[in-house]
């Protein structure tokens, strides 16, 4: 079978056999903030990551049997399966030309239950049955006898360019091995999980993390982001403040705005609901760091949690609850730090990319951004960091 994606002329480095593939700080790019040990949201403790990542066919498009370049991204907020706990959260739309399930419970009542799931538009569905089904097996004590029902956070970004989407290939039993892989540690980034169709600002996208560590008032939190980054024109394209997307102009697909983009926020900073509205409403402006103003036919879509406050769900709970929060005077580091994450996020799920070829139009390729080009256009405005470069070389 003819390899669907490669990525020519980028340094990878191999590790115990196995190629890594370089995020943006490997090549020397500089970005602002301390980051967690994996540079994941799985820094977030607690918080773990698992991908099904569907490759297969080459050629022409034939609906329903492919090629198939899609998959599914699982968040699980809280390590701990033994009982369900509220996750605290807010979301916020910027553009809601896209969808994210169970959004309206977290607006009035600002928490959730299950895993988050990211995956293509068409598999919505597909995904949020999948979804609930494992929350009544793995929680059948709550769901069987205490008539609790699921409501599933799903949400979805179009890969119908590089993917078979009407196709409908994502199936049950890849939802629940995104479910079930889940992990801490560094994860994949790029042409992976839900990511694995995505182009972001005409350079193939996809999957992308970053974490940052905040210090407040002497105790020490992570905040960690996880985007799938499907969004953008290639002229809007800016890297560490860098226009770089007007330099790097070959292989524009379309020269218009057709994607969407999925921010994930996860933090163990004790907030409340409102809080964390806020903080998602901040993701706006971290997307905004690499050039989108939020085009008209993007769906950006942003949900903020905490894992803090863990207590049994409210149906189970006595009439008086106490949460832990911090002040909002205390915030400002918070959102200056989910800003530089959000921006980092997604321009690692570029550098970690691969080309891919189109179905629509056909044969095209969307390339991957080049890590030599990129580096070129950093260092004509000295924004390359010399101990990074020295480094690579």
């Amino acid at each position: 079978m003819q390899a669907l994606y490669r990525r020519p002329n980028n340094k990878d480095t191999k590790v115990e056999g196995k190629l890594e593939k370089m995020d943006a700080r490997d090549l020397g790019i500089p970005f602002e903030g301390k980051t967690g040990a994996f540079n994941a949201i799985t820094d977030v403790p607690g918080v773990t990551v698992g991908y099904a990542t569907l490759l297969q066919g080459d050629g022409q498009l034939e609906v329903g049997k492919g090629p198939v370049r899609t998959g599914v991204t699982a968040i699980l907020p809280a390590s701990d399966r033994s009982t369900l706990s509220p996750v605290w959260a807010g979301m916020y739309a910027l553009n809601g030309n896209g969808e994210m399930t169970g959004t309206h419970w977290i607006q009035d009542a600002g928490y959730f239950l299950s895993p988050i799931c990211i995956s293509n538009t068409h598999a919505v569905g597909t995904v949020h049955q999948a979804v609930t089904k494992w929350m009544v097996d793995t929680y059948k004590e709550q769901y069987h006898r205490r008539h609790l029902w699921a409501m599933p956070v799903v949400a979805e970004t179009y890969d119908g360019i590089l993917n078979d989407i009407n196709g409908f290939h994502v199936k049950e039993h890849h939802v629940l091995e995104a479910l079930e892989t889940a992990k801490s540690g560094k994860i994949d980034q790029g042409n992976v999980g839900g990511g694995t169709g995505m182009i972001c600002y005409e350079f193939k996208g996809g999957t992308g993390t970053s974490s940052r560590q905040v210090d407040i008032d002497g105790e020490n939190y992570h905040i960690g982001v996880l985007v799938q980054a499907n969004h953008g024109k290639r002229d809007w394209l800016n890297v560490a403040g860098v226009p770089v997307g007007k330099h790097l102009t070959e292989h524009v697909l379309y020269g218009k705005e057709m994607g969407s983009i999925i921010v994930i926020i996860g933090t163990d900073i004790p907030m409340l609901p409102h809080q964390l509205r806020r903080l998602a409403k901040r993701a706006a402006i971290g997307i905004g760091r690499s050039g989108t103003p939020g085009g008209n036919d993007s769906g950006d879509i942003f949900l903020a949690f905490s894992n803090a406050n863990e207590m049994e769900i409210p149906q189970q709970e006595k009439a008086r609850l106490h949460m832990d929060l911090i002040n909002d005077e205390y915030f400002d580091c918070i959102y200056e730090q989910a800003v530089h994450a959000v921006d980092e996020a997604i321009i690692n799920a570029m550098v970690s990319a691969e080309d891919m070829t189109t179905l629509k139009p056909e044969g095209k390729v969307i390339k991957a951004i080049d890590h030599q080009e990129l580096l070129a256009v950093l260092r004509r405005y000295n924004r390359v960091s010399p101990e990074k470069e020295g480094e690579r070389s």
